[in-house]
């Protein structure tokens, strides 16, 4: 199946923990949950606003994909995870943008959405991906 691979790249935050920003391993490529962080400063952006938290975490997620020789339409399944419930539907419109604009097959990633807690205060949004490439 092939040797696992680790993905970085400056497009998307540095891993703060213990962990890769992505790894890919034969036809598959597990990007870690990132959240709604600057990837120059790893600064927390857009306070309070899910919407804008979620394209700047699906901008980060895209990146580690380009990192890796894959697309949004490599995209398997999304994993969402909110904070608030009352989040959902912004949340919902700024992913349904995204993946519309980078998907042109019209074939829609699969995605579970869960609620809660996340690890920094300020993220009211983390996602992750599986792509095949």
């Amino acid at each position: 199946m092939g040797d696992k691979v680790q993905i970085r790249t400056g497009g998307a935050p540095a891993p703060a923990w213990v962990f890769s920003q992505g790894i890919r391993k034969g036809p598959f490529l597990q990007v870690s949950g990132q959240g709604p962080q600057d990837p120059a400063t790893g600064a927390y952006v857009h306070p309070g606003d899910v919407r804008a938290q979620t394209r700047r975490t699906l901008e980060n997620i895209r990146a580690v994909l380009t990192a890796g020789g894959a697309d949004v339409e490599d995209v398997l399944m999304f994993r969402v995870y909110l904070t608030r419930r009352s989040d959902f539907a912004a949340m919902n419109e700024a992913y349904a943008e995204f993946v519309t604009e980078h998907c042109p097959s019209g074939v829609l990633p699969c995605r579970t959405t869960v609620f809660v807690e996340l690890p920094h205060e300020a993220m009211l949004v983390e996602i992750d991906a599986l792509a095949a490439v």
